[in-house]
């Protein structure tokens, strides 16, 4: 065995042991006979590199992982990324860009053939990076939404559907990211409010020199106007039924329409009805057949329909319109607004309505068995509370439309001959299907595929199912699925999670994953949300190379509560950086000891083993709950307490031999296996200084390794055992806290004695060696009469007496004992006042009522021990 570093350092340890796990075959499964514990990884975007994000969301799948491991289940974790049709194609677009190559130069395979190297160049980056943070992943079985194995089963499952009669195509007002130049799905545009000009616009009634004022934060689509409506039952418009009013700029006469649909109350009550450019008046156009004229072209410019602004920008045109309705007179009030507008998630663009031919996955069909699955438990949420916000959402479910005006994607699998469709998994038995339907004399060239693609999350929505080859394989899909939990951000509960619990039972008749934990969002300590844009996003690598991967895994998951936003702050990767420290200093501690193996065990070391075994059952049992309720934060903070203050602060310091003395082989022994077990409990959350660590405490064997050592089963916990140790240590503290406010030295021996009594703590613990040897005391006395020449401690009711021969000043002395005095009579007061309450009494447990009136009898004890401490000093 090597000798130990000075100093733990992560950069020479980490890279070692991944290496070494990876060597291995740790992180790979196959299934066998053992229990199947699989989860598939949120595929990060093929664009994307490590941020905040990813580190908590892929610590807790990690710790999830390597929990299984060690509980000796078939942990088998699938990375993989997800195409990311909208933002890759963007990125491949700019980087052309810069070559000066534009995309309208290329064909389709030209672009394609650019969009797979970039691809190829930095599609991985983000899946070697999560090497770094440590996570456990079968990289053999990494998994792309594009490669052949996905891009096969995606177009099987579109054949599905539409054969299924649950996939079709319409004419529908979609949301149109014009920078992308692409539909977006409503989950994929993001609402906020934003300040914009309020223009209200009088378009004159032909034939008179009346008006009606007309409010718009849109004046560039009013060239797009087709009517003006106003409610049937509002008297101000109803003398004007039949009439028609004159479009400002454009000149175009339209009528008055009366509709329901417009609120009388809501500004003038009158309201420009644009088809093409708003979902509702695409509606009430419907049912007044009135034209629709779209304005604007893919691009968000100014189409030639409108007449005027031809080829501006929208912008610049809301900018010109809002004058030239000032030079015509037409311009009523120009005011602040503030309201509602819809972006592009990807790229931030104004959405706009715009009336498209897409396809659509009839989603009311699939519903239903997924609504269920969640509501009654069968697939269990974590936070409980996500799955109001699921049914609701559910409840109100809108058809999905899948169609996106992109290159980069699985191309749409359906083929147009004339004004009809075929839809099949290749050009082959399209036009087998087509001469079936059309004739023999049908070729290929006859049949034009559509030139869209599939909805990125058309794909991910397949993810538990694909990542196990499920639609050409039962094999792998029967033993890993369902899988055992998707750990995901609550933001794409609907986007994701729930298409993908619909596509479960659709394909597969079964739950995609048992469990669902929402991890939250990550945010600065101003609790705002970290982006580049506000610069508050840390570098997550910067971080590993500073504090270490195990720091930061520490410092993520000890402020993340189950469900909850994490607060991050890089002090707390710091504390996990000084946490693997203090573990590896306390390895050096006991590795520095020497071995006498005549020595017998002291009485006092054997106490204290039985202690600090007894204290890391009960842990085990608290983590146990922890991992069951996933409560990760407090499992992290739980494990961290116990090793750094019960096994650093106070085992080490009761078991460690005096300065240049050997120890017994017992307590050597022992101490080891104690801290081989604490390596076992910490290993999940922080892998790597554990088994670094697990490697310097013994001599191990070939395989004998941390990672796949077993998780320590529980045994009975001796509550007798932990009480005591409580109440002693409570007592060392008292005691030292006495020396320093009497400024006596920290290892001068001093008598202590106690008053002899029948429940008495040293006399029925049997621990006086370990209060001697932890308070540095020469003697512990039981005696009649407290002696007079020290000072009065009070510590769980008992009262002491520490002697020493320094003058007591006693009138600091009664000060200090009047406040503890008073101090006990406020908390017996407050006690008494629950008791007195019936309801109190009467409806909480008997177990709770009975720890309070403990509570009141030992507050009582109290006063009265301190009453005759206060009168001993006269």
């Amino acid at each position: 065995m090597s000798e130990l570093m000075s100093r733990y350092t992560p950069s020479e340890v980490e890279d070692k042991w991944y290496a070494y796990w990876e060597e291995k075959g740790y992180f790979h499964s196959e299934p066998d006979d053992r229990e199947a514990y699989s989860i598939v990884i949120p595929p990060p975007n093929v664009t994307g590199v490590l941020h905040m994000g990813h580190m908590l969301n892929n610590t807790v799948q990690d710790i999830l992982i390597r929990k299984a491991r060690l509980d000796g289940k078939n942990a088998c974790w699938v990375p993989g990324t997800d195409h990311a049709s909208i933002a890759t194609e963007a990125k491949v677009v700019r980087m052309l860009r810069e070559k000066g190559i534009k995309k309208s130069d290329l064909t389709r395979e030209e672009f394609l053939e650019h969009a797979w190297g970039w691809t190829d160049k930095y599609g991985g980056i983000i899946l070697k990076q999560l090497r770094k943070l440590g996570a456990s992943c079968d990289w053999e079985r990494t998994a792309f939404t594009m490669d052949e194995s996905r891009s096969e089963a995606v177009i099987q499952a579109f054949v599905d559907l539409y054969n299924r009669g649950k996939l079709y195509r319409d004419y529908r007002m979609v949301n149109w990211d014009p920078e992308g130049k692409t539909v977006l799905s409503n989950e994929e545009v993001i609402y906020s409010d934003e300040t914009t000009k309020l223009c209200q616009v009088k378009y004159r009634v032909e034939g008179t020199d009346e008006y009606i004022i007309v409010a718009t934060t849109r004046p560039e689509t009013i060239m797009g106007d087709t009517a003006v409506a106003v409610h049937p039952q509002d008297e101000r418009y109803i003398h004007l039924n039949g009439k028609s009013v004159i479009v400002p700029m454009v000149d175009r006469v339209v009528p008055i329409i009366f509709d329901d649909y417009v609120d009388r109350e809501f500004g003038t009550g009158a309201l420009k009805i644009t088809p093409a450019h708003d979902p509702n008046d695409y509606e009430i156009g419907k049912r007044h057949k009135l034209e629709t004229i779209d304005v604007l072209n893919d691009d968000g410019t100014i189409s030639d329909r409108a007449g005027l602004f031809i080829g501006l920008d929208r912008v610049v045109a809301r900018k010109m319109a809002i004058k030239k309705l000032d030079e015509l007179g037409a311009l009523h009030k120009l005011e602040d607004y503030t309201h509602s507008v819809g972006r592009s998630e990807r790229t931030q663009a104004v959405v706009e309505p715009k009336l498209s031919l897409q396809w659509y996955v009839n989603m009311q069909s699939l519903a239903e068995p997924a609504l269920k699955a969640v509501i009654d438990d069968d697939i269990r949420f974590h936070p409980e509370r996500q799955k109001n916000t699921y049914r609701h959402w559910m409840e109100n479910i809108r058809d999905w439309c899948i169609s996106r005006q992109l290159w980069w994607g699985h191309r749409i699998p359906a083929y147009y001959y004339q004004d009809e469709v075929v839809v099949a998994t290749s050009t082959q038995e399209a036009l087998k299907i087509a001469r079936e339907k059309f004739g023999e004399d049908i070729q290929l060239s006859d049949l034009k595929q559509d030139e869209d693609v599939l909805d990125t999350w058309f794909s991910s929505w397949l993810w538990p199912i694909t990542c196990f080859n499920g639609f050409n394989s039962e094999k792998e899909l029967s033993y890993y699925y369902p899988t055992s939990i998707l750990v995901t951000g609550w933001d794409i509960i609907f986007l994701w999670v729930a298409r993908m619990i619909m596509s479960g039972y659709e394909w597969q008749g079964e739950r995609p994953y048992k469990e669902v934990y929402f991890t939250g969002m990550v945010r600065d300590q101003q609790r705002r949300k970290m982006s580049k844009s506000l610069g508050n996003s840390p570098d997550a690598l910067k971080l590993i190379e500073d504090f270490g991967a195990d720091g930061v895994r520490f410092g993520v998951l000890s402020s993340s509560p189950a469900g909850g936003d994490l607060l991050f702050d890089e002090k707390l990767c710091e504390q996990g950086r000084n946490f693997c420290n203090k573990m590896w200093n306390a390895l050096r501690l006991i590795k520095g000891w020497e071995v006498d193996h005549k020595l017998d065990t002291p009485l006092s070391n054997q106490q204290a083993i039985d202690w600090m075994k007894t204290k890391l059952n009960q842990t085990i049992s608290d983590i146990n709950k922890d991992y069951a309720n996933y409560k990760l934060s407090d499992m992290t903070m739980r494990l961290y307490s116990v090793v750094w203050n019960d096994f650093c602060s106070w085992f080490l310091e009761m078991i460690k031999p005096e300065y240049q003395h050997p120890i017994d082989q017992m307590t050597l022994e022992a101490t080891l296996d104690i801290y081989e077990t604490i390596c076992i409990l910490l290993h999940p959350l922080m892998p790597f200084v554990t088994e670094e660590i697990w490697h310097n405490l013994k001599e191990r064997a070939e395989g004998e390794d941390c990672i796949i050592s077993r998780y320590p089963k529980l045994k009975e916990t001796k509550l007798d055992v932990l009480s005591n140790f409580e109440i002693l240590k409570r007592l060392i503290s008292k005691i030292r806290e006495t020396r320093n406010a009497n400024q006596l030295k920290p290892k001068d021996l001093l008598s202590l004695s106690v008053e002899k009594g029948e429940s008495n703590f040293i006399a029925k613990s049997g621990l006086a060696g370990l209060l001697k040897k932890m308070a540095f005391l020469k003697e512990v006395v039981i005696v009649e009469n407290l002696p007079n020449n020290g000072s009065t401690l009070m510590s769980d009711n008992e009262k002491y007496f520490l002697q020493f021969d320094v003058k007591i000043d006693v009138e600091a002395e009664k000060k200090r004992i009047r406040a503890d005095l008073e101090y006990a009579k406020g908390f017996v007061t407050s006690v008494e006042k629950k008791l007195a309450n019936e309801r109190f009494v009467n409806n909480a447990p008997e177990t709770v009522v009975a720890n309070e009136r403990k509570k009141l009898n030992d507050g009582l004890e109290r006063i009265k021990i301190l009453e005759e401490s206060l009168q001993s000093l006269g």
